[in-house]
């Protein structure tokens, strides 16, 4: 089932050794196993109507026909994507039905393995993919497969290689990213509840920790997201697609390592429990998230920004902020952006642009959901140099030739309150701020000893911030500092109990991504229960 994985993974590889070293030593042969795949794969009367359970070779075959121009690499992925799910497929089968059978397997001999509707779901093969309402079965599967239509689209909508159907392709996509951003995605950016099949539970099922029903959240998962995302944004400039790659960033994707780069989790739970602590490893018997970690972060410029060109009108767009620079070469002559801040901590970002002249540059900055759109630029421009679509900023010719140094402001860094949408029946309260998810861990909290279970928190309580820079590993960061209670809730019952309620204590908040890097008992929780809905709860904002 993997083979073909494999394959995409080795042509990504092929890329990116061509791009480093200048050469086609790994491509050309890469090229010729993708000439015997199309051999074996396709339409024709002595080829397979097959594609790959795991999805990933798709988006390696059109990352190759974009650095190649190889038209065979983009038929072929195009092939995978509009056969799979075809219920007639291979004579009359769907082709997994008719693979089964060529195995030999039988409902006589596995009955396990004979559902009476399928599995096919699991590896997003239940339906065309045109034809799917929701999005289902593994988390890293659904969101490579849709990553590689994203691409199909994008090479669509620029005339490279148009195809019929484009429009319907389209609102495929976006049906399935909202289903799972809006109905399936945690707090935290993770997706995936549940662990029999490291994906998709039913819609709003998001239970915090493996013993209150499921939590998955996998790191490839998350990094997924934020590679399908961005491939979004080059379809439509909207800064929900960012706001959710950011999220993903910064909460699910950086706790999954820990600070010294020597211990991962593959699986990133909102809640511990005494069967599942709060806890990385050094490495796993599957170990596909420390590599893929190490890629995301290879290749994290690329999510910051892309910049577009029409005739002499560039256009720079900014998604993520962080110190950096990038250079780009339009008609012979270097541009290049400049960004220096010290987010996720505040939202100062000084820019600084080099470019000809002769070249009318606009640049698009990206202005975070819980921002509310607030910011402050300056120097101050005037009314029509500038406009807000879609959540970005923009900054015309006029206005960047005249300041080619500027900055920006984003608002809205104070702490907030999230709480889960009500069909999900979790009565909690979670802290943020800025794209910044907060937990809390007994290394702050050492009084606590049921991972947080009964301790509840109000929107009415004062939150504080405070500097830190951690003792033990020198990370500096932001904690939040509240008031929560502790209630004692009789368990031998399945009502209602009204326990006790201790006096409020003292409790300190840390960054999601911080957790588990201290030592302790291993208790963590990021929602807590919610101390009455009366006193102002918010819902998330859509990322």
């Amino acid at each position: 089932m993997h083979e073909l994985y494999n394959a995409g993974h080795l042509i990504e590889a092929a890329i990116a050794h061509k791009e480093y070293y200048q050469n086609d030593l790994l491509v050309e042969p890469i090229q010729r196993y993708i000439g015997l795949i199309k051999k074996q794969f396709g339409p024709g009367d002595d080829q397979l109507k097959g594609y790959l359970g795991h999805p990933e070779i798709e988006l390696a075959l059109f990352r190759l026909y974009s650095a190649t121009g190889n038209v065979e690499a983009f038929e072929l992925a195009k092939y995978f994507l509009m056969e799979r799910g075809n219920p007639k497929g291979q004579d009359g089968k769907h082709y997994y039905e008719w693979e089964r059978e060529k195995r030999g397997e039988s409902p006589w001999l596995r009955p396990d393995s004979y559902p009476e509707n399928g599995a096919l779901w699991y590896c997003q093969a239940h339906a065309p993919i045109i034809e799917q309402n929701t999005i289902e079965g593994h988390s890293v599967r659904a969101t490579y497969l849709l990553t590689a239509v994203a691409d199909m689209l994008y090479l669509s909508k620029k005339d490279i290689r148009p195809f019929l159907d484009a429009e319907a392709w389209s609102k495929a996509l976006h049906r399935l990213w909202d289903n799972m951003v809006d109905k399936k995605m945690y707090v935290t950016g993770g997706i995936g509840s549940i662990k029999q099949w490291e994906g998709f539970g039913i819609n709003y099922f998001l239970p915090q920790g493996t013993d209150e029903g499921g939590c998955y959240a996998e790191t490839c998962a998350s990094i997924a997201v934020m590679m399908l995302a961005e491939r979004i944004l080059h379809l439509e400039l909207d800064a929900h697609y960012a706001d959710t790659m950011e999220l993903c960033l910064y909460n699910n994707v950086m706790t999954a390592m820990s600070l010294n780069g020597k211990a991962f989790t593959y699986v990133n739970q909102l809640a511990s429990s005494e069967a599942d602590k709060s806890a990385r490893e050094e490495w796993f018997w599957c170990a596909c998230c420390p590599p893929n970690l190490t890629r995301l972060f290879g290749s994290l410029g690329g999510y910051l920004w892309d910049h577009d060109c029409e005739g002499d009108n560039v256009f720079i767009n900014v998604h993520l902020y962080t110190s950096a620079e990038t250079t780009f070469d339009v008609y012979g002559s270097a541009v290049a952006l400049q960004q220096t801040t010290d987010w996720p901590w505040n939202g100062n970002i000084d820019f600084k642009l080099s470019a000809p002249s002769s070249l009318r540059t606009t640049i698009r900055l990206r202005l975070p959901g819980w921002s509310k759109g607030q910011y402050i630029l300056n120097p101050s421009p005037q009314q029509s140099m500038v406009k807000v679509e879609r959540g970005y900023l923009n900054l015309d010719p006029v206005y960047v030739s005249e300041n080619t140094s500027f900055s920006l402001e984003v608002l809205g860094f104070e702490p907030r309150y999230l709480s889960p949408h009500p069909y999900t029946n979790q009565r909690t309260l979670t802290l943020a701020r800025g794209p910044i998810v907060y937990c809390v861990e007994d290394a702050d909290n050492s009084w606590e000893a049921n991972h947080f279970k009964d301790v509840f928190i109000r929107t009415d309580s004062p939150v504080t911030e405070k500097k830190v820079t951690d003792e033990k590993t020198g990370e500096k960061y932001i904690a939040l500092q509240s008031k929560g209670w502790k209630q004692s809730i009789y368990t031998k019952t399945s009502f209602s109990t009204g326990g006790d309620i201790t006096k409020a204590r003292d409790m300190v908040f840390v960054p999601y991504y911080f957790r588990a890097n201290r030592g302790g008992k291993g208790q963590m929780r990021v929602g807590l229960l919610n101390g009455g809905l009366e006193s102002g709860a918010i819902f998330p904002e859509r990322a």
